[in-house]
């Protein structure tokens, strides 16, 4: 059987106010044609199909136009739940027309984890939509009121998904979550209130054959090739510049085991950084690129901006960066004396007071938070 996997589309998302429903129409349309052109026996779409609740009216006429492709163009079934940024009950709509015997769309928590049933040469294969929700939503849906974790919320529903899955069928888990172990970027929105543990162990999944998962927008696996992120078909942020965006296309044999091939997206409109003078970058070939300049010219420049909007009218950020050699000052005795590093500087200060030093994570949010300082006064 043949899967394509995709998700995080945020549909009617812009990217620094610029609006993304050209670059969205692009890989909807790619998705359509990779259904068709590989013969596909089922799409999954992992969640968070809009960017907000409330989603403006042409992304939603978007996604309608997108869904009507599949059914009038295609002959695959569809399973597809909602994600963290979505309305529940928007997503629930879309499945009112649908046929219910090869389109499997999940927008609310429910305790009857029905499957949606397809056949191949095999055999039965069972796909679980899971759809995203919050602890509250799942301890009434459960009646438990220990349910306190997104880790909790999953394990009740794959534990009710199990329960409905046929003997000897392989089984497809659909879901939204944050899995242990995965690599995240700026564009995802935190899946628990603050404070809350908001990861899930792959353990939740024991049993199933394939994992479709999504909230995470860099493509990667986690414990396993069977536990996948798709990742978004574009890049909403400067941290994925240049990363490479794709679908995952799931071949499932007579045993369950699956092989993955990766089928890149081709966005219209790239996300990059730049980095040099001023002078050297208005040289560059004219593009309409998302682009985050980094300039390493040593005084500010009049109308930086403005002027680099001429070669590349989508640049939505420039900063300047300062020079990486290390800062020199002067020691007592007059001698040149390299400057410490500011989490240098720290770490010897936890040693000398007698404190545990900084973990990794503290220190990644001690280098972020200098780096914004930095930016501010380098703009000032």
């Amino acid at each position: 059987m043949k899967l394509l996997h995709t998700s995080d589309l945020h549909l009617g998302r812009q990217f620094n106010g610029i609006a993304l429903e050209e670059d969205h129409a692009a890989v909807l349309n790619q998705i359509v044609e990779a259904v068709k052109a590989h013969g596909v026996d089922a799409l999954i779409i992992a969640g968070d199909v809009f960017d907000r609740a409330s989603p403006p009216q042409s992304a939603v006429r978007q996604f309608n136009g997108f869904l009507r492709r599949i059914k009038t163009e295609t002959a695959a079934a569809v399973a597809m739940i909602a994600g963290n940024h979505d309305s529940g009950d928007r997503i629930d709509l879309s499945a009112i027309a649908a046929d219910r015997s090869r389109w499997l769309i999940r927008g609310a928590i429910s305790a009857e984890e029905a499957p949606l049933l397809l056949l191949d040469q095999h055999g039965s294969v069972a796909i679980s939509a899971l759809p995203f929700a919050y602890e509250y939503a799942a301890r009434e849906c459960f009646e438990n009121e220990t349910i306190d974790t997104p880790e909790d919320v999953l394990v009740a529903q794959v534990a009710a998904a199990r329960a409905r899955i046929p003997e000897g069928a392989r089984w497809i888990i659909v879901a939204h979550a944050f899995v242990t172990g995965g690599s995240v970027s700026d564009g995802e929105r935190s899946l628990t209130r603050v404070g809350g543990i908001e990861t899930v162990r792959t353990s939740a999944f024991d049993g199933a054959h394939y994992v479709a998962l999504g909230h995470l927008h860099r493509p990667q696996t986690v414990g396993g090739e069977h536990i996948r992120y798709s990742g978004s078909p574009l890049a909403f942020g400067f941290d994925e510049a240049d990363s490479e965006k794709s679908m995952s296309l799931i071949e499932m044999d007579a045993g369950g085991q699956v092989s993955v091939e990766i089928l890149p997206f081709k966005p219209i409109r790239r996300t990059r950084v730049l980095r040099g003078k001023h002078a050297e970058l208005l040289l560059s070939d004219p593009s309409s690129d998302f682009i985050k300049a980094e300039l390493t010219d040593n005084v500010p420049v009049i109308d930086g901006m403005k002027r680099l909007r001429d070669v590349f009218p989508n640049a939505c950020e420039l900063v300047y960066v300062r020079n990486e050699r290390p800062l020199e000052t002067k020691s007592a005795d007059g001698s040149a004396v390299t400057a410490a590093e500011p989490v240098d500087v720290v770490r010897n200060f936890l040693g000398e007071v007698g404190l545990e030093n900084i973990t990794d994570a503290e220190q990644d949010v001690f280098e972020a938070s200098l780096t914004r300082l930095r930016q501010r006064e380098d703009a000032e």
